[in-house]
């Protein structure tokens, strides 16, 4: 596992890659740090916790807007529990923890 130092709302972070994920990571680092930003520059939020989590809900919403694109999951998956989240939610929590973890814990 590969790890890369990014920047994310002006604040560095190393994070680990699998090889070949560092074009895609960026990518997604490059996401979180414009939606973080709008949401700083709107003025109303300053604290860096606040602002990962409502950039964590937009994100999320917009995601949920486009579930033609997601393809379908097969049959032998674990659907996500609604109420927990599911493996998924709990994995990028997890890596938002251990990014923020100067700032404390998102949830």
């Amino acid at each position: 596992m590969k790890q890369m130092e990014v920047t994310i709302l002006g604040q560095s972070y190393i994070l680990a890659c699998p090889e070949g994920g560092e074009t895609l990571l960026q990518q997604a680092v490059g996401t979180v740090d414009r939606e973080m930003s709008s949401i700083r520059d709107a003025g109303r939020v300053k604290a860096r916790e606040r602002i990962a989590v409502l950039a964590a809900l937009n994100l999320a919403y917009r995601l949920a807007e486009q579930p033609a694109a997601v393809p379908a999951a097969p049959a032998a998956a674990v659907p996500d529990d609604p109420v927990t989240g599911g493996p998924d939610l709990d994995a990028l929590l997890a890596r938002l923890d251990a990014a923020l973890q100067d700032d404390g814990l998102l949830l």
